[in-house]
């Protein structure tokens, strides 16, 4: 498993990193261009993520359609494009319209569907953990090199670096990846339609967890380098910009030491919504913090129990939602999931922006703790995909029409067939039946 997922994991690593790598600087970087305004600058912080939302679901349906490979390709040349003109900005529009075509490239919900398609589903938690920590480095390393290089050589070279990185990533996509299984199942054209992914209620309720999770990363990322960097006089804390690194450190350390518990309570105990609703209790505290607080020091603990919570969610939301998700819609949802999330990102960009510009840090954080409250009920009540399970049967032991047939028992969520491996998956509800069980009904 890990020689296929690894590959996928550098890509979406890189392009990650091509993202976050610009997020500790970028609001304080853009507020220096020509035209620049707090709301504006809000706006290029979440500019890309405007695009990602318009283009996740696309994206995804497009993979489905003609592969995963080829769709991937496409957004990466998208992004890197993208990065280019960013690179090139000397005026706030222009940055703006990079941002936008940078986001036009949304391949993270294609590169989660093929490691669904890779893996069994009782290995994804580990899959979608081996992508979260290398997502995780490449948070860390940005986090890290952002101030550094931003600092000395210009948030413009960032964007340099993002496009050679997204270049070695197609690189990697045609020498490395291995194509994804041909799987075969008996949905009729009417039942995969697109609107059935919001038919279930467990994923639409994931898709609002993406929503909250993604809206207040922004806000947290706006507010940060501004507060840090801005003299005692405007309320800040007067920090140089390359100094950044020592709150990011610390706080990303530890959120990447909180993700292994996180995945074992969440999948190997089935304590996955449980996990959520302590992850929203720490972002609701980081934001007090940062809100409230009157030295860097504590500003920091702040940002370092946001960055845990954050952090925390990163191995179990997407492999939440490819449980809950349909074989013939696991593009799909999963597009819409990050659409949501892009969404979330947009309107934490432009809301910070706003409130900065029109209030203060303080009335920033109230506004996420009110979310975070919501938040923490709406998770409270969703139900745990845990309460699923799979059965995977050899095509040269077990029939494959009795399969297929099993989807008239009210058990039974669906069947479908894996060509390449040559078995049947029949995925059940725990409740209702035992693996056992469904051996039975076949007999």
């Amino acid at each position: 498993m890990f020689k296929q997922i690894l590959p996928l994991s550098s890509i979406i690593g890189l392009r990650f990193f091509g993202l976050f790598i610009v997020l500790p600087v970028l609001s304080v970087y853009a507020l220096g261009l020509d035209g620049a305004t707090p709301f504006l600058a809000g706006m290029a912080m979440s500019g890309y993520a405007f695009t990602q939302a318009i283009f996740q679901v696309p994206f995804g349906k497009l993979s489905d359609s003609i592969g995963r490979k080829k769709t991937l390709f496409i957004g990466l040349v998208i992004f890197i494009l993208g990065s280019v003109i960013c690179a090139l900005s000397d005026s706030i529009y222009m940055l703006l319209i990079g941002r936008f075509l940078q986001g036009a490239g949304a391949i993270g919900s294609v590169v989660t569907a093929m490691i669904a398609d890779l893996v069994k589903e009782e290995q994804r938690a580990h899959a979608m953990a081996i992508m979260g920590g290398v997502i995780a480095m490449s948070f860390s390393a940005s986090m890290i090199i952002a101030p550094i290089v931003g600092g000395h050589w210009g948030v413009n070279t960032l964007f340099w670096i993002v496009a050679i990185l997204s270049t070695m990533a197609i690189a990697i996509l045609f020498t490395a990846v291995p194509n994804p299984p041909k799987i075969v199942h008996s949905y009729s054209e009417k039942e995969s339609s697109f609107f059935d992914v919001f038919a279930d209620k467990a994923l639409t309720r994931m898709y609002i967890t993406f929503l909250f999770h993604s809206s207040t990363m922004t806000m947290a990322f706006f507010i940060i380098p501004i507060v840090m960097t801005h003299s005692v006089a405007d309320g800040g804390f007067g920090w140089e910009r390359v100094e950044l690194w020592r709150v990011y450190l610390p706080a990303i350390v530890l959120g990447i030491l909180a993700m292994a518990p996180s995945a074992i309570l969440g999948e190997k105990h089935g304590k996955g919504k449980e996990v959520f609703m302590v992850s929203v209790a720490s972002i609701f505290l980081g934001f007090v913090a940062m809100g409230f607080a009157n030295s860097a020091f504590w500003f920091s603990v702040g940002v370092t129990l946001f960055m845990i919570g954050f952090m925390m969610f990163e191995p179990l939301i997407q492999s939440f939602v490819s449980k809950f998700a349909k074989v013939h819609q696991k593009g799909a949802a999963i597009g819409v999931a990050n659409t949501f999330g892009y969404i979330g990102i947009t309107t934490g960009g432009l809301l910070g922006g706003w409130l900065m510009q029109h209030y203060d840090r303080a009335t920033l954080a109230i506004v996420v703790m009110i979310i975070a409250v919501a938040w923490f009920i709406w998770v409270a009540t969703m139900p745990s995909p845990n309460n699923r399970g799979n059965v995977y049967l050899p095509l040269d032991i077990f029939d494959r029409e009795k399969v297929t047939s099993l989807t008239e028992h009210k058990a039974i969520v669906e069947t479908y067939v894996n060509e390449t491996e040559n078995i049947a998956v029949v995925k059940y509800e725990k409740d209702l039946i035992d693996e056992d069980e469904v051996r039975g009904l076949l007999s």
